[in-house]
């Protein structure tokens, strides 16, 4: 008799939990929940006020919790790298079946149960409770709120269905994945209104046994082939790589004297994606803010200026960027170095500008060629000095390791905080400028760019020493 379900689902509850609680600061990741439930609440009161459509609000929290689902579930299954890079030498339980007399397929199973009812009560329940102001203010009856956890809850497990389904399908034939996810976006681009009518997401406007059958068997349905397909001792080629330190570092000569930039730059071009993975980041926001910008006009009164929001947006999503620049370092490690710390976050600065911005502004003159160039410029103003912005805050509050600081509650309430306080008067003057003078507007959102570029340039300057002190002291 093997292992039980059980007994399995158990160990990998409290697994998770660990890996969590240990990554994103202790007992304190347990306030995560509740901040989740604040920030959602905060948003629905905002469409509320603003007499936005509901409907648009909770297709996008389902939109939101199948994308989450989709990335949790390959991060278990091919993320093994990125996950060592996080964690070091580690193994997942998932992966027990090498070493313990378990098969791998029971361990599958156990794993997809784990992840669905772990983030539906982690994440998704906080989710739902944040919509009850749009019942509150009559947008939605109360009934919605419950059905809302159940159907994001339907959407989280078909994302990682469908993610169980490609990594299967990946390990037998890249080429068959990248088919079978072509044929998806294609049918998602196509005839996306009959792909959402077989999914729990149509539960919330209306019951269907299309809907309700589609909910029930097409993530058994995944699971189970996805499963079957999946090979578990699959030999991936070695990776191999000229050595370029020396002459990118020679060619950047005195802008990177101890070769701090040069390391940045090879550890973005090294990694998975390598550099284009700036390009399709910044694309992928750019391409959801081209679709809302289409359609904002159906959803709020006034659509706003495109040129604004979108420099608006893109300048918050070069967190992205600064990101991957990190990505595999911390204090310590410079602590063994002739290397301060004040220098290389000279040098993640100089390679967040060389990164993020060329691609940033080349999204805002497509921006400009496609929703015309009225406020295109004041775009071009605020972009630049909202991107210092960005890198000054994540520097000073999250250091070298923005990936887990930023997901330990009180850093992250912090960083969301800095980021609102720049975001909500910025979306306002983009929705106020058809409405008022353009000088005014654009003036003054020019300004709140400049003062929090200042801002930003002010972080940054402390970043160093406040990073290097603390490396010493040995806290974190």
């Amino acid at each position: 008799m093997g292992v039980s379900y059980r007994y399995l689902f158990d160990r990998m509850v409290r697994e998770e939990w660990r890996l969590h609680s240990e990554l994103f600061g202790g007992a304190r990741f347990a306030m995560f929940p509740l901040f989740v439930a604040l920030v959602a609440a905060g948003t629905a009161t905002f469409f509320a006020l603003g007499n936005a459509a509901a409907d648009t609000l909770l297709g996008g929290l389902h939109l939101v919790v199948a994308l989450l689902g989709l990335q949790v579930g390959t991060v278990g299954l091919v993320g093994r790298d990125a996950l060592e890079d996080l964690l070091g030498d580690t193994t997942l339980l998932l992966f027990a079946a090498r070493t313990l007399p378990v098969s791998f397929r029971r361990l599958m199973v156990a794993f997809v149960f784990k992840d669905v009812l772990y983030y539906a009560f982690l994440f998704i329940l906080p989710l739902a409770v944040g919509v009850a102001p749009l019942a509150y203010f009559g947008l939605v009856p109360w009934t919605t709120v419950p059905l809302v956890f159940v159907t994001a809850a339907g959407m989280f497990t078909l994302g990682v269905s469908l993610s169980l389904f490609l990594v299967g399908v990946y390990t037998r034939s890249r080429l068959a994945s990248l088919a079978v996810t072509g044929t998806v976006v294609a049918a998602l681009v196509l005839r996306g209104a009959t792909v959402v009518s077989v999914t729990p997401y149509q539960l919330v406007s209306r019951v269907t046994p299309a809907a309700v059958a589609g909910s029930v068997l097409l993530p058994v349905a995944l699971t189970a082939v996805g499963i079957a397909l999946f090979e578990f001792d699959r030999r991936t080629p070695a990776r191999t790589a000229r050595d370029r330190f020396r002459f990118l570092h020679s060619r950047l000569g005195r802008l990177d004297q101890q070769g701090a930039l040069t390391k940045s730059l090879l550890d973005v071009g090294r990694s998975s994606g390598g550099l284009w993975k700036v390009v399709f980041s910044q694309g992928l926001v750019f391409g959801v803010l081209a679709v809302l910008l289409a359609y904002l006009p159906e959803v709020v009164p006034v659509r706003p200026a495109p040129g604004l929001t979108i420099a608006t947006i893109l300048a918050l999503g070069t967190f992205t960027t600064y990101n991957w620049l990190c990505q595999f370092e911390d204090e310590q490690f410079y602590l063994r170095y002739p290397v301060s710390l004040p220098t290389v976050f000279r040098a993640k600065l100089i390679g967040f500008a060389v990164l993020a911005l060329p691609v940033g502004l080349a999204y805002l003159a497509l921006g400009g060629l496609v929703f015309g160039y009225d406020t295109a410029v004041v775009g071009l103003l605020v972009f630049p000095p909202l991107s210092m912005y960005v890198f000054g805050v994540t520097s000073y509050v999250a250091g070298l390791e923005p990936t887990e600081l930023l997901f330990d509650t009180p850093t992250f309430a912090l960083f969301t905080l800095a980021m609102m306080a720049v975001l909500m008067p910025l979306v306002i003057l983009a929705i106020a400028y058809p409405l008022y003078p353009p000088l005014q507007t654009g003036g003054a959102a020019v300004g709140i760019g400049l003062v929090a570029g200042g801002i930003g340039v002010g972080l940054y300057t402390r970043t160093g020493a406040r990073w290097e002190r603390k490396a010493l002291a040995g806290a974190d």
